[in-house]
């Protein structure tokens, strides 16, 4: 109930939609078309730009996932570690003396 009251808050009604025009009207004037025109190039653009980024993400994504699942298991070799050698003899206690 609470998502559509903060919805419903947000979103302007006619009276205010009205009230944006003639805002629009007073402060473009005759340029409201051209206003309008790069508005809608602009959203195209981003629109675009979102497309883009998320085609990018998909074809890597996608990708990995199928080029490390083929890759692992044909060249997949053991990994080695250094093997622990214990010192030959054990370490002698030193004592700090008077010199």
């Amino acid at each position: 109930m609470m998502v559509y009251t903060l919805l419903g808050f947000f979103m302007p009604g006619p009276t205010e939609m009205i009230i944006f025009l003639v805002i629009a009207v007073l402060l473009f004037g005759k340029r409201l078309p051209e206003v309008g025109r790069s508005l809608g190039k602009g959203i195209v653009e981003f629109k675009k730009g979102i497309h883009g980024i998320e085609s990018e993400i998909d074809s890597a994504t996608h990708s990995t996932s199928t080029g490390t699942s083929t890759a692992s298991s044909e060249n997949r070799e053991e990994a080695t570690a250094p093997k622990f050698e214990p010192p030959a003899s054990e370490p002698k206690a030193e004592t700090v003396g008077d010199s």
